[in-house]
């Protein structure tokens, strides 16, 4: 019995003593193997030093010999200590359960001492002994390799988990051998500068996403592209791309013209045109009174009238007059700068025409994206191939079709004559209400109502939302690509827009006449005024100073260029306010009403009438650019103007994404916008040259207001220039000036500046004729190899 109970433990002592031994002889053989592969480098290296070097080597041999083999006798003992065990099985028991406890804690000791002498002996050896340079080399092909495996990882046709596991392999690799590509004591110093390139790199990508969360309202305009296509998407595009630009027209009004006005001017009260009219004051702060833009509204920063015409403000003697002029000027230029770069931009993008080759097994095969991880984004991804696919199926099908041709031309025609008579009916429209609002001015506006007052601007809004769709049940007869359709469609709408636009100027043409003649007036008043004023209280040939009057008292003129701002304020202003009920109506409400009225309706009005809306492309697009048009034309004589257009369309752009998200559907034929938004910068183009021409008008010709403005006093506007070169400039230089300023120069250099034009447009098209010409060549060279 005592035998059956000593057996197990004796066997397991053996067995751990076994498996120890053949273990240590294990890593004995590695290490003395490493240890001679480094003692025959460093031989080789060393064997043309001194003797005293070589007297060196020896010494560190022997004793690494020595070290060797007192390591081999230790195994040894334990191995004798385990035979001694087997021998004495019968004897005491205590001592041999004792003896395997006290083997093992000898041996944990013994091989912690062997693991802190091989280290320290190879961070020694390390440390003297560098790599060959043949090692060196094939460190630096694996490095290159793994590097370039870790470029072209995402391209491999594997599975996410395989690409993780040797994406992290490689990286590993690459940042443990790296740093001993260096040569001795460079080695550091290329350790150092491998870590600061990775993160110069990193600090890049990561600058790089940091400035696209940067760009506004980037993943709303592409979950839109997702569902809608993007032709829908462009507009946005559009609407930001508009919105950024009126900040910068914003930036330089409000920096430059209602900032200094506000700090270094004259305050509200100190004189006439920057205090409300006595006879006003009472209705001056109602709610009716500042939606109209009158009262304190009308005398305040946001118009023309209110800027005082002294020469230098304040103790930094700024000149508002100059500053004024400048600002307008810039912001028109500087308008014209934007939009031909950005045309020229678009169109170098467009580059040589779409290849259209063996599209549909493009998007097949290359559309999905594999490192998508949200769920969100792999819906919005799979509406985007969808909606994709579609506009390639209508792209594919509208270059097969085959029409009736002379029933196609008689539809077109008849559809033209139908865009004419509205436009026609339109025009006239707007012409007889807006002499009819004169009839109602001469009369006087308080006589008459809300909607008498405010006719124009709600005919033309009226007009603005009703005729586009119109429009678009005339486009039905026509039969053209949707692409096509929409510029036909936004054709019309800008001619309908462009006619009512004029006809509301040359309304204001006419009534800025009328100011002018009642202006003469006014003055012919103010003089006998004041004559009765100094001769009811001065005696004659009396010297006295002059009387303190309030302001409030003081007649004043009617200030033409107020009443311009004023008018284009409340176009605005109707403008906007007629896009969010239509919106809140004729798409909000529509899609509730069809949402929850079709389970008891009797027939399906999803699908039937009145279904869900769909997104008016061309109506908001021309309202967008018409909207800007009467900002460019509006914002000399209401410096406050640009504010009320960014504050517009920063909500215009949450409430639309919200609109369309919510309430609109795809359309029926989605298609795929061009690449460019040309057309859209063209019409932009054309409106912003309409809407130079009234301002450059009023400043050249029409004089400004006497007693109103910073340029009141003078005969023209732009005197403010001349009269800044005679006091702040040397003689010469306003010679050199008004030479510059001649006909007979400027002329000459504008028919070079068409000439130039002309010339590089020819060549434009003569490049993109040839590369167009290249493409074909090689397309069919291709089809020629293949047929081999």
């Amino acid at each position: 019995e005592k035998e059956k109970k000593v057996n197990p433990k004796t066997r397991r002592g053996n067995a751990r003593g076994r498996v120890r031994k053949d273990s240590e002889e294990e890593e004995e053989t590695r290490t003395a193997g490493q240890r001679r592969q480094r003692n025959r480098r460093a031989q080789r290296k060393q064997a043309g030093k001194e003797d005293s070097d070589s007297d060196e080597e020896s010494c560190k041999t022997k004793k690494n010999r020595a070290n060797q083999i007192s390591k081999q006798q230790e195994p040894d003992e334990g191995a004798d200590n385990n035979k001694g065990g087997r021998k004495g099985r019968g004897k005491n028991e205590t001592k041999q359960e004792k003896k395997p406890e006290e083997k093992g804690k000898k041996d944990k000791e013994n091989k912690k001492k062997d693991k802190s002498n091989k280290g320290s002996s190879s961070e020694s050896e390390s440390e003297e002994e560098p790599i060959t340079e043949e090692e060196l080399a094939k460190l630096k092909e694996e490095v290159e390799e793994k590097k370039k495996l870790i470029a072209t990882l995402r391209n491999k046709p594997w599975k996410m988990k395989k690409k993780l596991d040797i994406l992290k392999e490689a990286q590993l690799f690459v940042e443990k051998f790296e740093g001993a590509l260096g040569k001795g004591k460079g080695k550091k110093f290329y350790a150092y500068k491998v870590m600061m390139t990775k993160k110069w790199m990193k600090f890049q990508r990561d600058f790089e996403n940091f400035k696209t969360a940067c760009i506004p309202w980037e993943m709303k305009i592409k979950e839109i592209e997702s569902h809608f296509g993007s032709s829908v998407a462009s507009y946005f595009i559009f609407l930001r791309w508009m919105y950024g630009i009126n900040m910068i027209l914003f930036g330089l009004t409000f920096g430059l013209v209602m900032v200094p006005e506000v700090l270094m001017g004259k305050p509200y009260g100190t004189l006439p045109r920057k205090t409300v009219p006595r006879a006003e004051e009472a209705s001056a702060m109602n709610f009716a009174t500042l939606w109209d833009f009158s009262g304190l509204a009308q005398y305040s920063v946001l118009f023309y009238g209110y800027y005082n015409n002294q020469r230098t403000i304040g103790w930094l003697k700024f000149r508002m007059p100059l500053s004024y002029f400048l600002v307008g000027v810039g912001t028109i230029a500087y308008s014209y700068m934007v939009v031909i770069r950005t045309m020229a931009k678009n169109a170098n993008e467009e580059g040589g025409g779409d290849d259209t080759s063996f599209n549909f097994s493009w998007k097949m095969f290359t559309s999905w994206d594999y490192l998508i991880g949200n769920p969100e984004t792999a819906d919005n991804k799979f509406a985007s191939i969808t909606t994709s696919f579609k506009e390639a199926i209508v792209e594919e099908q509208e270059n097969r079709k085959e029409e009736n041709i002379h029933l196609t031309r008689f539809l077109r025609v008849l559809a033209n004559f139908f865009a004419l008579c509205t436009l026609a009916g339109s025009g006239y429209l707007i012409y007889f209400v807006v002499r009819r609002s004169q009839k109602f001015a001469l009369e006087g506006l308080d006589n008459y109502g809300w909607w008498e007052r405010n006719e124009v601007n709600m005919v033309m809004s009226l007009l603005g939302m009703f005729c586009p769709t119109l429009f678009d049940v005339i486009s039905s007869l026509e039969n053209y690509h949707p692409r096509i359709a929409l510029r036909w469609q936004l054709g019309r709408i800008f001619a309908l827009f462009l006619g009512n636009l004029y006809t509301f100027i040359i309304a204001l043409m006419d009534e800025i006449n009328l100011k002018l003649e009642e202006e003469k007036i006014v003055k012919y008043n103010m003089t006998i005024w004041e004559a009765s004023l100094y001769n009811g209280t001065i005696p004659e040939n009396a010297t006295a100073p002059p009387i303190q009057v309030d302001p409030a008292d003081v007649p004043r003129g009617p200030c033409w260029e107020t009443m311009v701002g004023q008018e284009f304020v409340r176009l605005t202003i109707s403008d906007t306010m007629t896009t969010y009920i239509t919106i809140l109506i004729g798409d909000f409400l529509r899609a509730v009403f069809v949402r929850f009225f079709n389970y008891c309706w009797c027939w399906d009005l999803e699908y039937g009438f009145p279904s869900y809306s769909e997104f008016d492309i061309s109506g908001n697009v021309l309202g967008l650019i018409f909207n800007q048009g009467m900002i460019w034309m509006g914002s000399f004589y209401a410096p406050g103007l640009p504010a009320i257009n960014v504050f517009r369309l920063h909500t215009s752009m949450y409430l639309q994404c919200w609109a369309v998200m919510c309430c609109n559907v795809p359309h029926e034929r989605v298609f795929k916008a061009s690449r460019s938004n040309n057309f859209y910068m063209a019409m932009l183009l054309f409106i912003l040259f309409l809407s130079t021409l009234p301002a450059v008008y009023t400043i050249v010709s029409i004089p400004p207001s006497f007693d109103c403005g910073p340029f009141s006093g003078k005969t023209r506007m732009f005197e403010v220039i001349s009269e800044t070169l005679e006091n702040d400039f040397p003689s010469w230089f306003g010679k050199v000036f008004s030479y510059a300023s001649n006909p007979g120069l400027i002329l000459p250099f504008i028919l070079l500046m068409v000439l130039s034009i002309y010339y590089l447009n020819a060549t434009s098209k003569s490049y993109k004729e040839a590369n167009l010409d290249l493409k074909k060549k090689l397309q069919s060279q291709a089809e020629e190899n293949k047929k081999r």
